[in-house]
């Protein structure tokens, strides 16, 4: 697969907010250089920050596309797990600044200027910011097939923003904490500048820091499960009360639905009745699979029979419906 066409396959989110993030990054370096606002200082390292990490998110999503060879059978689905580690180290970094910088102006407060301008940019930063987590979470209703309209978008995605996909779910996570962020900063510039708490801005700046450390805790929480191979035990029993609706098929054996990345890995060990011919056997077995491998994610899946043993080890009563 060519390079340009790895690229089109990558996380259109993750691109897009980078592209936002940079731009607004640049804005708010601007008015923190006329200005010397360490509240914007915070926004403009966290804009940074989500622009960097966002941008190699994108190119690991891609990456990750990349189909498996006699080198690595299992795909490369776990490369965007490791490129968000990765990811958020520059968060970290950025996170440490803009609280060791806002401590420093509680320590030595200082009255900045231009607080239009820096209220302006904000503005605009946080309108901006708002509009591309409106993005990531139509993208979160797109992944978990839920149907969601108007204001219900903004609820049902964060209901279901675990079930989505690792690189989505950062950008979810990042924009928000880049929202709530500028609404915080802006609030720091006003308590200064109209009530005279200098420090506001510092503190501003240290909530604006603490709640990206919040980010960098939770993706690396995740994605340290995805590159130890995390099995989703919600898929695994929605695959089994399938497979249980297949008669031929007396129990199951074992059955696992690992995570690769953004994708699912399915393999399973079914018993079944040792009567049943070949030829019968190897149409139930590609019965399941077609019905499988057009579940959400799942990209291979990998069947293999038994004889029933009448033996159960296979809990029924804790296979949920499909959905």
């Amino acid at each position: 697969m060519k390079k340009e066409s790895l690229l089109k396959k990558g996380n259109k989110s993750a691109l897009m907010a980078a592209c936002v993030n940079f731009v607004i990054s640049i804005i708010k370096g601007v008015a923190f250089m006329f200005t010397g606002n360490v509240a914007m200082f915070a926004e403009t390292m966290h804009s940074l920050g989500d622009a960097a990490n966002q941008f190699f998110v994108f190119i690991g999503s891609a990456l990750s596309k990349k189909r498996p060879n006699d080198r690595y059978p299992n795909g490369f689905g776990r490369i965007v797990n490791l490129v968000l580690l990765f990811a958020v180290i520059i968060v970290g970094i950025m996170s440490y600044e803009t609280i060791k910088e806002g401590i420093h102006h509680i320590l030595h407060p200082t009255e900045s200027t231009g607080i239009w301008i820096n209220i302006s940019v904000l503005t605009v930063a946080v309108i901006l910011e708002a509009f591309v987590m409106f993005k990531a979470m139509k993208e979160v209703i797109h992944e978990t097939n839920i149907e969601a309209k108007g204001f219900a978008i903004i609820s049902k995605s964060f209901s279901n923003l675990s079930k989505a996909k690792p690189a989505t779910k950062l950008v979810f996570m990042e924009d928000l904490v880049a929202t709530l962020g500028g609404i915080i900063a802006i609030l720091g510039i006003l308590l200064s500048y109209y009530a005279g708490l200098h420090a506001a801005e510092g503190i501003a700046s240290i909530m604006i820091g603490v709640m990206m450390f919040y980010v960098v805790g939770k993706v690396f929480l995740d994605n340290a499960k995805g590159v130890l191979g995390e099995a989703d035990d919600e898929l695994e029993a929605k695959i089994a009360a399938y497979i249980f609706t297949n008669e031929e098929v007396k129990d199951i054996k074992a059955l696992y639905a690992m995570k690769e990345g953004e994708d699912y890995h399915i393999e399973m060990k079914l018993e079944i009745d040792p009567s049943i011919s070949v030829g019968k056997a190897i149409d139930i077995k590609q019965r399941i699979e077609q019905k499988i491998q057009s579940m959400p994610g799942v990209t291979d899946v990998i069947i293999e029979f038994e004889e029933d043993d009448h033996i159960e080890s296979w809990d029924k009563v804790k296979s949920a419906p499909i959905g």
